[in-house]
C-alpha cells in the first residue's frame, strides 16, 4: 500500500534493531548486560522521592486538563529561577517553552527554522540530528568529528561549512559520547557564529544555535559551559534545550524546557499547538513545587551523579585493563552524561564458525550472543559501520553487573582471530 515518500524512506532506529535483539534472548532465559538504552532503570535508579509525591498529589487534586501552550506558569517561574540560580542565564517565563521532553523541542526548533533545502550542520556522532534533517528536508551537512578531540567538533571543523547555514546543532555533555565541550572549544564556535552572522544582511536568515543541554547536571569534574554565559551576545542566536529527564532520572516523566528568543519561542510554541506535545499537567505542577527547594534538587542530583560515575569509572577502569593485556580496546574518560565510548578495533576479524565481522553492527551481534553484552555503534549516531566505536550507557545496569561483563567481553573478544 502506498504512503507518503516522508514515510516509506524513513530510516529505522538502529538502537531499537538490537533492543529487540536483546529483548528476545531476555525472554528466552539469556543474561545480557545491556548497555545499550539512554534510559535509566528507575529500580536503580528512582527519581526523586518528593517529586512522586507531588505527582501523585497533583493526580489527587484532579489536575488533569489541559496545561497552557507554553507551560504552566508556576513551572516557567521556576525554570527562570534556576536557571539564573544555576547558570546566571536570565530568561523570563515568557522565554521558556515547556514540552513533553525534549525531543518536541527539537524537533519544533528545525522546524521552526528549516526551510526546505536549508543547510543545517551538526557533527557525527550526535543523537538523531540526521533524522531531524530529514524530517525538514534539510541539506544536512554533517562534519565527521575525532577520538583526539574527544569526538566534539572544533571551529575549524565547522567553518568550511557555515556559508548559508541557518542552524548549528551542538549538544554538550553529549550524547553519545559522554564528553564535554571546554571553555575554549566552545569559545571559539561561538566567536566564528558571531563572525558569520555579522556578515550577514537583513534579509538573510542568520545562523541559529541549537544547544542541547540535557544533560549539564550530570558532569563529573569538568565545567559545563554554554554559549550565552560565554558571550551574551549569543542570546539572540541560541535556543537552549533542557529538562528533568536526566538530571532527575525521570526519563518516563516527559517534562522538558526550551528557551532562547522569544521570536524562536512563540513559533516554536505555535508549531506545538497543533501536535500537542505538551507534559502532562500533574507532572509540570509537580516540578514546578520540587524545584522551590534548590537544596533538594542539588542533594538529588549530587547523589544521583555520584553513582552514575562510578558506575562510569568502573566501566572505563575495566576497559584499560582489557587494554593492558593486549586486546585491541580504548575508553575515553568519561566527563558527564551516561556514557562511555568504547573502541572494540575487532572488525574484520574472524568468528568461531569461521564468518567475517564485516561492521560494527556485526560485532554488537556477536558480543551480544557470546559475551551477554550489549553495546550501540556509532552507526547509530551517523558514523560509518566500519568505525570500531560504540556508546556504553551505565543507566540501565548495577555496577556488579558491569563487574560480572567484563571477564565475559574479555572471553569473547580473545576467541577473535
Amino acid at each position: 500500500m502506498k504512503v507518503s515518500k516522508l514515510a516509506a524512506n524513513l530510516i529505522g532506529s538502529e538502537i531499537v534493531k538490537i533492543g529487540n535483539e536483546v529483548n528476545d534472548l531476555k525472554a528466552k532465559g539469556a543474561e545480557i548486560a545491556n548497555l545499550t538504552i539512554g534510559d535509566l532503570n528507575s529500580n536503580i535508579y528512582p527519581i526523586p522521592a518528593q517529586l512522586k509525591e507531588e505527582i501523585q498529589k497533583a493526580y489527587q487534586n484532579n489536575l488533569t486538563n489541559y496545561p497552557p501552550a507554553n507551560g504552566l506558569l508556576s513551572l516557567r517561574n521556576a525554570v527562570s529561577k534556576d536557571l539564573k540560580t544555576r547558570w546566571n542565564l536570565d530568561y523570563s517565563a515568557n522565554d521558556i517553552l515547556i514540552t513533553a521532553g525534549s525531543r518536541p523541542l527539537i524537533y519544533a526548533v528545525y522546524k521552526t527554522i528549516v526551510d526546505e533545502g536549508d543547510k543545517v550542520i551538526y557533527p557525527t556522532p550526535s543523537w538523531n540530528n540526521n533524522h531531524y534533517a530529514y524530517l525538514t528536508s534539510a541539506n544536512a551537512v554533517e562534519v565527521k568529528t575525532k577520538p583526539e578531540t574527544n569526538f566534539l567538533p572544533t571551529a575549524d571543523d565547522l567553518r568550511p561549512h557555515l556559508d548559508g547555514a541557518v542552524l548549528l546543532a551542538l549538544c554538550s555533555p553529549l550524547n553519545p559520547t559522554g564528553t564535554m565541550f571546554t571553555k575554549e572549544q566552545l569559545t571559539e564556535i561561538c566567536e566564528m557564529i558571531l563572525a558569520e552572522n555579522k556578515k550577514r544582511g537583513a534579509d538573510e536568515k542568520p545562523l541559529y544555535l541549537m544547544y542541547d543541554q540535557i544533560y549539564s547536571n550530570l558532569t563529573f569534574g569538568a565545567e559545563h559551559v554554554d554559549p550565552v554565559s560565554l558571550f551574551p551576545e549569543m542570546r539572540e542566536y541560541t535556543i537552549y534545550i533542557d529538562g528533568i529527564s536526566k538530571c532527575l532520572a525521570a526519563t518516563g516523566v516527559r517534562v522538558g524546557w526550551g528557551f532562547g528568543p522569544s521570536h524562536i519561542i512563540d513559533k516554536m510554541k505555535a508549531l506545538l499547538t497543533h501536535v500537542g506535545a505538551w507534559a502532562p499537567k500533574p507532572e509540570q505542577e509537580a516540578t514546578a513545587k520540587y524545584y522551590e527547594n534548590t537544596a533538594e534538587v542539588n542533594n538529588f542530583v549530587n547523589e544521583f551523579k555520584g553513582k552514575l560515575e562510578a558506575s562510569l569509572k568502573v566501566l572505563h577502569q575495566g576497559i584499560q585493563d582489557l587494554k593492558g593485556k593486549g586486546l585491541a580496546v580504548e575508553s575515553i574518560k568519561p566527563m558527564g552524561a551516561l556514557y562511555l565510548t568504547i573502541k572494540l578495533d575487532y572488525i574484520g576479524k574472524t568468528k568461531p564458525d569461521g564468518s567475517v565481522l564485516e561492521s560494527s553492527s556485526d560485532l554488537v551481534f556477536y558480543l551480544i550472543n557470546e559475551a551477554g553484552v550489549a553495546l550501540v555503534p556509532f552507526s547509530a549516531f551517523g558514523e560509518e559501520k566500519s568505525e570500531p566505536w560504540f556508546r556504553a550507557s551505565v543507566g540501565g545496569i548495577a555496577i556488579n553487573e558491569i563487574e560480572v561483563m567484563l571477564p565475559k567481553l574479555e572471553a569473547a573478544l580473545n576467541k577473535l582471530a
